[in-house]
């Protein structure tokens, strides 16, 4: 007890006492966050295969335990309730949208990437060796790591010879 001024543990309830914070116990992983190139280091508190938290590092000498808003929302994106973590699909001229199967979708797509590359690709222009298609686009996301980016600018424009491949990945 606190001197009985009414601001010490005098003042608590047992409930009050007893609190613990939401992480106490749980595992830790130090993991880097996914958002970008940067490379911010994060701590990944769970427990029993539940995500708990996820806080900056401050041990990362990339980031010292700071992270952008991407970064510190990312328990928010990961544990929302109103996150989507199946494929919809809406068919031309419908007007609501199905859930279909991840390997559905994935054939589609690959489907429509070969037949549009079958359709537009130029082999030459004017005499003069081309090997492009200019009709279809790439635009990687913020999460995509060097590595990946790597690949995919190997596959699109070497493999499938696209001409417009970027990425958004800017905070």
């Amino acid at each position: 007890m606190n001197g009985g001024d009414g601001t010490g543990r005098e003042a608590m309830t047992d409930r009050t006492r007893d609190l613990q914070p939401r992480t106490a116990g749980a595992s830790v992983t130090r993991s880097v966050c996914p958002y970008c190139g940067v490379g911010c280091g994060q701590l990944i508190s769970h427990r029993d295969g539940v995500l708990l938290a996820i806080e900056g590092d401050p041990d990362s000498p990339i980031s010292e335990g700071d992270l952008c808003p991407k970064g510190a929302a990312s328990y928010q994106l990961l544990t929302h309730p109103y996150r989507e973590t199946r494929v919809k699909y809406r068919a031309p001229f419908a007007n609501a949208w199905e859930h279909i199967d991840l390997e559905r979708a994935m054939d589609m797509v690959a489907d429509r990437v070969w037949a549009t590359r079958d359709r537009t690709f130029e082999e030459t222009r004017d005499g003069d060796v081309l090997m492009q298609c200019a009709s279809i686009a790439h635009l990687g996301g913020a999460t995509l790591d060097n590595e990946e980016n790597y690949l995919i600018k190997k596959l699109f424009s070497g493999g499938l010879g696209m001409v417009a491949v970027s990425n958004q990945a800017r905070i």
